[in-house]
């Protein structure tokens, strides 16, 4: 009967196996949830600061906003072209008036009067007035 008994209970050896794989078991863990924690934290910075990150969608979104405004500036600005070349090519009073401004032309017997242009008044005073 004794050796069922001894059968029974675990041996030293037993034991100190039981021990090392549970220690062994737990430092895996332990290595393990530190490593992932640290993929995590790499990760996040990565979802934040990398190449294509929050920071440089939102530097992307700005772009993309003032590109907008400026594309509809410059379509506003072909819209007012575009009907100002309509009117030059159906328009004979426009041909006319363009060819006034731009070229100085007149009708016979009109005359012209020219101008010169506004002289620049001088910001320094004059130290030689009496």
């Amino acid at each position: 009967m004794s050796s069922k008994q001894d059968y029974k209970q675990p041996s030293r050896w037993t034991t100190a196996v039981d021990t090392a794989q549970s220690r062994a078991y737990a430092l895996r863990r332990t290595a393990a949830t530190i490593a992932a924690g640290t993929l995590a934290v790499f990760m996040g910075f990565h979802v934040v600061f990398g190449q294509n990150g929050l920071i440089a969608y939102e530097h992307k979104r700005e772009d993309t906003k003032a590109l907008q405004v400026q594309m509809q500036t410059l379509q506003q600005e072909n819209d007012r072209l575009r009907g100002h070349v309509d009117r030059l090519q159906n328009d004979p009073g426009a041909i006319e008036h363009q060819a006034r401004e731009e070229l100085h032309y007149t009708r016979s017997g009109e005359v012209i009067y020219t101008l010169p242009p506004n002289p620049q008044p001088s910001t320094a005073p004059n130290a030689s007035k009496p």
